[in-house]
């Protein structure tokens, strides 16, 4: 595999990894041991997922930009 296709999996990776700490974050919120820092862990999580995901495509457009593929 690629330099650049090994970047991708780690990338994705990290993604869903983001997205499932923002789950648990939410769902511990929302039980009865729930805090505001569950919820402001659960947000930050879900914005660096967004982060991580606009990289994604960033890097995808540029990697084809200069010939990696």
């Amino acid at each position: 595999m690629s330099l650049r296709g090994m970047h991708l999996v780690f990338i994705v990776a990290s993604i869903a990894l983001a997205v499932m700490v923002t789950v648990w974050g939410a769902a511990m919120y929302m039980s009865d041991r729930g805090t505001w820092g569950h919820l402001a862990f659960a947000a930050g999580s879900l914005a660096s997922a967004g982060g991580m995901a606009i990289y994604l495509v960033e890097f995808t457009r540029k990697s084809r930009a200069i010939g990696m593929r």
